[in-house]
């Protein structure tokens, strides 16, 4: 089994003709095509609102085509909230879900008048005292430990997770955000990442309605919303199914209306914040083969490293690879297709079996769309690439240029030998 690239080899050749590679490109006909899906699919409930988790591809112009749809953005950082900012998304728009929050944070998503998600019980204190009062609405990250099985499958840990609170502290936290002032209360919780299969979001679903009936009937509470956040994955590998988000929205429906509307909370809304799965399947990361090298094993040398995609040498993460022009060639070379880093982990693919590739080939690196670009880094004083739209009509457009030493050494520019490095 294959995987389709969104672009052909001719594109490609063209577009490297102005944009060298490496560089991320993206498809703005499948993103579109994407979100249109996941709104029906969730058109059931009146209050629905996708939230994009824009640290899994921090680029305003792709956020920007979300929001033509109604998303807001999640964020989880200073800078993810300028970003929001920005491009218009403020007040309620805004879910500000972060961890170990420095003051000025809470006070910027205050300012922007987002709607502030507590990770731990003793933020309560450390927000009020950062913005001097409790927000009207609030919501709160809750873990309820052990592992998420669905069958006998252990899809996550969430007792492992640094994130959310336990259940009790749920409980006691909402008594005293309603003390404080709080009228409006929102659940959020992230028990397992990347999950392919359709029943992970109805079983976390069940998870927190049923949590949410007892917390509104014990604290008197009103649950204005439940944020199943992400966890969404997509099919990494080509023999993996994709997830059908139609079924998705269905099995979330169904459970709805088991838990919610008999215990008279019909009109809770339903949030999500999902960043793969938005825009994963449409980003790839071009390259070229630029080395063949013969010692103990057969190694193709990319103008791309790690830098420029982190996920196989962090997690040995697999990504699909094609070669362009020989994707009906036979797969019977066996290569570790490689960065130029000083650490062996540098590998986009171990062992994997592709078609020979020869010096020059474009290789076209798949599912880089969210957690790509992200996750990029400066290590060998290596360079971020730049990153391409496909538009709807087959015109490219830059939507970030590709970093130049200057940007490197911009950081040194307060000294005298940074006048030597940026020129």
């Amino acid at each position: 089994m294959t995987k389709k690239p969104f672009v052909t080899k001719e594109q490609l050749e063209e577009i490297a003709k102005i944009y060298p590679t490496p560089f991320h490109i993206y498809d703005e006909r499948g993103i579109r095509e994407n979100v249109r899906a996941l709104k029906e699919a969730f058109s059931w409930n009146k209050g629905y609102k996708e939230y994009f988790a824009v640290k899994a591809t921090p680029n305003p112009f792709l956020i920007q085509i979300l929001r033509e749809y109604g998303c807001g953005c999640d964020c989880s950082s200073y800078t993810e909230l300028m970003m929001s900012e920005a491009i218009g998304a403020v007040g309620e728009d805004i879910m500000f879900s972060s961890n170990a929050t420095p003051a000025e944070e809470f006070v910027y998503a205050d300012k922007l008048g987002g709607i502030i998600n507590l990770d731990d019980f003793t933020h309560i204190d450390f927000l009020e005292k950062a913005i001097g009062y409790i927000p009207e609405t609030i919501s709160c990250r809750y873990n309820p430990g052990g592992l998420f099985q669905i069958s006998n499958d252990i899809m996550d840990n969430p007792g492992d997770a640094k994130y959310g609170m336990t259940t009790e502290q749920l409980f006691d936290a909402f008594r005293i955000l309603k003390e404080k002032g709080a009228k409006h209360f929102g659940i959020h919780a992230f028990l397992a990442s990347n999950t392919v299969t359709n029943e992970y979001y109805p079983m976390l679903a069940k998870v927190l309605f049923e949590v949410a009936v007892k917390l509104q009937k014990e604290t008197g509470v009103h649950i204005k919303f439940i944020n199943l956040s992400g966890g969404i994955g997509i099919p990494y590998r080509p023999d993996q199914e994709p997830n059908d988000i139609h079924a998705i929205g269905e099995g979330v429906r169904k459970v709805y209306e088991e838990v919610l509307v008999p215990a008279g909370m019909g009109d809770v809304a339903i949030y999500t914040e999902l960043g793969r799965f938005m825009m994963g399947p449409y980003g790839a990361l071009v390259t070229r083969a630029i080395h063949e090298k013969h010692t103990h094993k057969e190694y193709i040398g990319c103008d791309a490293c790690a830098v420029n995609l982190m996920r196989p040498a962090m997690y040995g993460a697999y990504h699909h690879i094609t070669v362009m022009g020989k994707e009906d060639a036979p797969c019977d070379h066996k290569y570790d297709v490689t960065g130029s880093l000083c650490e062996n982990n540098d590998k986009f693919a171990i062992d994997r079996m592709l078609p020979k590739i020869d010096t020059g080939d474009l290789l076209y690196i798949h599912d880089t769309g969210a957690h790509g670009f992200a996750m990029g880094y400066n290590y060998n004083g290596k360079l971020k690439s730049a990153e391409l739209l496909l538009k709807e009509d087959g015109s490219v457009q830059m939507i970030r240029r590709a970093e130049t030493p200057a940007d490197y050494y911009a950081t040194f520019d307060c000294f005298e030998i940074g006048k030597k490095l940026i020129k």
